[in-house]
């Protein structure tokens, strides 16, 4: 199945996350490895677009909500069991 947003097709996560900014997630957290150069001068382009766009934060916030009441099972959190020889380990290295 295929997921289209407008003319673009969504394939990863990411793929929703820009569609939904309407830039790439990149611009917002940064690289691995950029420079200081490269981080300023994306800075000034996310100033830019918030300049631009001043209810941005707040529409995204709204998407996130969204998503979230839609989909609590998202947030579905599983107690992991540990094997009891885990545990013995543990509670002799703190002695």
């Amino acid at each position: 199945m295929r997921t289209y947003i407008g003319r673009q097709q969504a394939i990863s996560a990411e793929d929703f996350a820009e569609l939904a900014l309407g830039t790439p997630v990149e611009l917002w957290l940064g690289v691995e490895g950029e420079t200081d150069e490269e981080r300023a001068a994306r800075e000034d382009a996310a100033r830019d677009i918030l300049a631009d766009n001043p209810n941005l934060p707040d529409d995204l916030v709204r998407i996130a909500a969204q998503v979230i009441e839609e989909n609590p099972d998202l947030f579905d959190v599983v107690p992991l069991v540990r094997p009891a020889r885990w545990r013995a380990a543990r509670k002799g290295a703190a002695a």
